[in-house]
């Protein structure tokens, strides 16, 4: 794919936002409002941006993210750049998950979650591999989404956030092209 990221990313101005500072609950009604302003065609973008107290922009909030917020230190067991070389070793990680499965909980106590949680709690800040520059090839940001299972890819003008590479738009260029050669 010879386009580059910058002809398929959402500006950062499309997006809605929310503080840091907001509650596990708040970010769950904010979420399903911007569900249904994006499902109405009120809105072009169902992720949220979060931002901090100087409102600046310091991770995304999807539903995916709210669930992994009921458990955020499971993740922590082993890092996803590094469970590619300890694949082999399940042996090892899989009973060490199943620990802290049986720790913790998540859906017992949801209220406590809602009311007492703040979403910077749990907000998982941008992984090198989750950013992409302005002008890379496409190319780049597919192999991205299928090595390390991105939902998007914060997009970078130098140190700037200029917007985010959503996968379901790159999906959507690999469906036209796959239509447009194959004459399907």
């Amino acid at each position: 794919m010879e386009a580059s990221v910058k002809d398929f990313m959402v500006p950062i101005a499309k997006f809605p936002r929310i503080s840091d500072t907001a509650t596990f609950s708040g970010a769950v009604m904010a979420l399903e409002r911007a569900n249904e302003e994006y499902l109405s065609g009120k809105r072009e973008q169902r992720i949220l941006l979060v931002t901090d107290s100087e409102n600046k922009v310091v991770g995304k909030l999807s539903p995916l993210d709210v669930v992994r917020g009921l458990e955020p230190d499971y993740e922590k067991l082993v890092d996803e750049q590094s469970s590619v070389y300890v694949e082999k070793f399940s042996y090892v990680i899989q009973p060490m998950k199943e620990q802290t499965t049986l720790w913790a909980k998540p859906l017992d106590d949801l209220c406590t979650t809602a009311k007492d949680v703040l979403v910077k709690d749990f907000i998982q800040p941008a992984k090198s591999s989750q950013i992409i520059d302005l002008n890379a090839n496409l190319n780049n940001a597919f192999h991205r989404f299928v090595m390390f299972k991105h939902d998007s890819l914060f997009v970078m003008d130098g140190k700037k956030l200029v917007g985010l590479l959503r996968f379901s738009d790159v999906y959507g260029e690999i469906s036209r092209r796959i239509k447009e050669s194959c004459g399907l």
